[in-house]
């Protein structure tokens, strides 16, 4: 068994790289330098997931060494073969690592076609850490060994999973240091539909500059080629079982760390030809409230607070609808503004949408 110390000096190095202002290339690099002596790999992916959507669907990632055909056959292999972290699997806590290895006979039906996918593109191992403690699920890590290595072992995912705490606190600092109010513009809602092959068909005015926005000032977040892969994403994402079952649900809500404020992206069937619409959008009030909540580690009852300010109602009436006393509400506003460092209740309306 390796001994591999994961301890606060490399917790520390992990944080200082997700609040780094570099581009995408090299934040992924020396995120996977880091991790490599304690897991080594040929390839390096960090997702970071709202988790209070769950992991459907990342908000932004990291990556390092994977070549961009195998990235979109792994997307769409999990998208439509599902994965071993469904919402059922999480709810009752499923394991916190996964390995797929080519010619591995105990694998499942839908692992076997991943293991298809990896030898097609000269890989030989894939290892997943998801990111879940007690608060939600906040990304997910994956790792890939190549053709002509060693596979994943079981020392492999029991070191990887002492990784879990270090990436969850990296991930939470990477959207906390992104700015509060929005630093980007607010644009008009913006419309691309996809066709049944997941690409592009038409892109509304309003849609295109929402993409520039994207790859402008997203440019330090994520790779250059994650545009075009985002969308297919999304166009497998809505055609989903369990979007069908939700389909007012956003598939994605990205933080301002992202492009400089929030967005939300949802998807809706056309009923004509397979076609689906996206809608891409600067979310307020209900579809920005829940993820800022969850990043920003907001209690449930300070939520209510911060749902009933942004309505404009004063301290005396968020108290009596609450049935709460006007001390206690700013109390929890007082955390509510050391938490986010919004400077009053203006500011944090205004984060919100507003």
């Amino acid at each position: 068994m390796r001994r591999v110390t994961v301890d606060g000096r490399l917790a520390r190095e992990l944080g200082f790289v997700a609040v780094q202002q570099a581009d995408a290339d090299d934040r992924g690099r020396a995120f996977s330098q880091l991790i490599a002596p304690v897991v080594p790999h040929d390839a390096f992916t960090l997702v970071g997931s709202d988790p209070a959507i769950g992991l459907g669907f990342g908000s932004f990632s990291f990556w390092h060494g994977f070549p961009t055909p195998l990235v979109k056959a792994l997307v769409r292999h999990r998208h439509q073969q599902g994965g071993p972290w469904h919402a059922g699997a999480v709810a009752r806590g499923a394991a916190l690592t996964h390995v797929v290895t080519v010619g591995d006979p105990t694998l499942s039906p839908a692992d076997r076609l991943r293991a298809e996918v990896l030898a097609a593109h000269g890989a030989l191992s894939e290892l997943r850490l998801l990111l879940r403690d007690e608060r939600g699920v906040w990304g997910m890590l994956a790792l890939i060994r190549s053709t002509g290595g060693l596979p994943f072992d079981p020392d492999d995912a029991r070191l990887a999973a002492l990784l879990a705490p270090a990436l969850i606190v990296a991930v939470r600092r990477h959207v906390l240091a992104g700015p509060l109010l929005p630093a980007a513009p607010a644009l008009p809602a913006g419309v691309i539909t996809m066709g049944p092959d997941h690409r592009v068909r038409t892109v509304s005015p309003q849609a295109g500059a929402w993409l520039e926005l994207f790859r402008a000032r997203g440019r330090r977040v994520i790779p250059e080629w994650m545009p075009d892969v985002f969308l297919m994403a999304l166009s497998l994402s809505t055609r989903s079982p369990e979007h069908r079952r939700n389909a007012s649900a956003p598939l994605v809500c990205s933080p301002p760390a992202v492009c400089g404020r929030w967005i939300v992206c949802q998807g809706q069937t056309m009923g004509v030809g397979g076609d689906i619409a996206l809608v891409i959008q600067a979310p307020v009030g209900d579809l920005v409230l829940p993820s800022f909540c969850a990043w920003y580690g907001i209690t449930p009852r300070e939520r209510d607070v911060v749902d009933a300010l942004r309505t404009g109602a004063a301290t005396q009436r968020i108290a009596h609808r609450l049935d709460l006393s006007v001390h206690t509400v700013n109390d929890h506003l007082k955390a509510v503004f050391r938490k986010t460092g919004a400077d009053g209740r203006d500011e944090l309306i205004a984060a919100l949408g507003h």
